[in-house]
C-alpha cells in the first residue's frame, strides 16, 4: 500500500469508512448499514408476528364479508334493497396501520432497550444513516403490507358479496383503484411515523400511545368539537386523507373534507417525514 493510501486509510478509521487496509466507498458503507439493519429487523421474532397480524387483515375481511352476506341473505326481501355496507378495505386498514406503526416503533426502541444502539452508533458515527436505513426497510415493508392487505381485502370482499348491498362491490375495479392505492399509502406512512416517534421519545409505550391516539382517540374528540373547527381539524387527520387524495368526500364519517388532493398529499407526507427528519437531527446531537 502506498504511503498516501495508508494515510487516507488511517484517517478513515475514525469515521468508520475503512475496512482493513481497503478504504470503503460511500455506497459500500450505505449498503453495509442497510444490510445490517435488515438483518436486525428480520431476526426479531416480533417482526414476523406483527407482519402476520397485518396480513391477517385479509382473513378478517373475508370473515366479515361472509357474515354480511349471510345477514343480507337472511333479511326479508323487502329490506334488502335498502341494505348498505361500508367499504371493508377502508374500515380494516387501521389494522395494518397499527401493526406497521408498532413495527416502526420497535425497530428503534428495542435497540435503546437492549443498548444495541450504542454499538450501532460506534460503527456508524454519523448516526443518521442508521435511522435512514431503518426508514427504508420499514417503509418498504409498510408499502408491501399496505398493498397486499388493501387489495386482498377488496378482492375477497368482492368475491363474497357479489351484487349484494345494491352492488356496493359490483362496480368496475378501475373506479375503486384510486382509493385502494391511497389507502395503501397510509400504511408505510404509519411505519415511518412510528420509527420517527420511537427515535424521538425512546419509549415504545409513548410512541404507540400517540399512534393509537391518532387512529382512535383524537378523531372521536374532534368529532365532538363545534363547527367549523370539527371540519377543519378533521380534514387534516390521517384517516381523512385517503378520500381527499382522490378528490372524494368524508361526509359519512367524523372526518372533514376541506383539503384538495395536492394538500392532502402534502399532509400525508408530513405525517411520515416531519418526525423522521426530526429524529435524524436529534440522534446526531443527543447521547445514546
Amino acid at each position: 500500500m502506498a504511503p498516501g493510501d495508508e494515510r487516507r486509510c488511517c484517517s478513515s478509521h475514525a469515521s468508520g469508512q475503512c475496512m482493513g487496509d481497503v478504504p470503503l466507498r460511500r455506497t459500500d458503507i450505505r449498503m453495509s448499514v442497510l444490510t445490517s439493519e435488515w438483518l436486525k429487523i428480520r431476526s426479531v421474532r416480533s417482526t414476523v408476528l406483527i407482519l402476520g397480524l397485518g396480513l391477517g387483515t385479509v382473513l378478517l375481511g373475508f370473515a366479515l364479508a361472509v357474515m354480511a352476506a349471510g345477514m343480507y341473505d337472511a333479511a326479508p326481501s323487502e329490506k334488502q334493497p335498502g341494505a348498505r355496507i361500508a367499504d371493508l378495505e377502508e374500515v380494516l386498514v387501521i389494522v395494518p396501520q397499527l401493526c406497521l406503526g408498532i413495527l416502526g416503533t420497535l425497530a428503534i426502541t428495542s435497540e435503546y432497550a437492549t443498548g444495541l444502539i450504542r454499538t450501532s452508533a460506534t460503527m456508524v458515527p454519523r448516526r443518521w444513516p442508521i435511522v435512514a436505513a431503518k426508514a427504508a426497510i420499514v417503509g418498504a415493508l409498510g408499502l408491501a403490507v399496505g398493498l397486499l392487505t388493501t387489495f386482498g381485502t377488496y378482492v375477497v370482499s368482492r368475491g363474497v358479496l357479489g351484487d349484494r348491498f345494491s352492488g356496493a362491490y359490483a362496480g368496475a375495479f378501475s373506479d375503486r383503484l384510486p382509493l385502494l392505492i391511497a389507502l395503501s399509502l397510509t400504511v408505510p406512512a404509519f411505519a415511518l411515523l412510528g420509527l420517527g416517534l420511537g427515535t424521538l421519545l425512546r419509549s415504545t409505550a409513548g410512541a404507540i400511545a400517540i399512534i393509537v391516539g391518532l387512529v382512535y382517540v383524537i378523531p372521536m374528540v374532534i368529532g365532538n368539537i363545534p363547527e367549523p373547527w370539527s371540519e377543519r381539524l378533521g380534514s387534516v387527520m390521517i384517516g381523512a386523507l385517503p378520500r381527499q387524495l382522490i378528490g372524494g368526500s368524508n361526509a359519512s364519517s367524523v372526518y372533514g373534507s376541506l383539503l384538495p388532493p395536492a394538500l392532502a398529499a402534502v399532509c400525508l407526507v408530513a405525517y411520515a417525514a416531519v418526525p423522521l427528519l426530526a429524529a435524524m437531527w436529534l440522534i446526531r446531537r443527543k447521547d445514546m
